[in-house]
């Protein structure tokens, strides 16, 4: 009697083949410079697209489906809380955090109330590696 390897069945769980992406949002192009090259520093595989205001990151968020969404809070147009709350709607797996300069209570406690994070700047190393964790990867 002979046994014959079983093949996998196409409901078997793949792994994941794709590294994160991560959307940073932030009207300063040094601070989403910063971010980039700390993400990258620590996950260089991982997929890093910006925008530059609210409006940006909601038409390109659809297209790359980031898995972490770090988002500045004070921003021309459409600010940060607004935006991080139409992309909690769209993306409702992804993890969003505010990083910002503005630590007002009434920011943390509105973060808290629509669901995303809440960090502070300036970008750091430390709190890119905390934010990046959420992943699991």
């Amino acid at each position: 009697m002979t046994s014959t390897p079983t093949a996998p069945t196409d409901s078997s769980p793949a792994a994941p083949t794709t590294a994160p992406t991560v959307l940073i949002v932030d009207d300063s192009r040094v601070s989403r410079l910063v971010a980039r090259q700390y993400i990258l520093a620590l996950h260089a595989d991982w997929t890093v697209v910006e925008a530059a205001t609210g409006e940006e990151a909601l038409a390109r968020a659809p297209e790359v489906q980031p898995q972490l969404v770090l988002m500045d809070v004070n921003m021309p147009g459409m600010g940060g809380i607004a935006c991080a709350e139409k992309l909690r709607a769209l993306l409702p797996d992804a993890h969003i955090s505010l990083l910002t300069a503005n630590v007002q209570d009434a920011t943390r406690n509105r973060a808290s109330e629509i669901g995303v994070g809440f960090m502070e700047k300036p970008i750091t190393p430390e709190r890119i590696a905390r934010l990046t964790a959420l992943l699991g990867h």
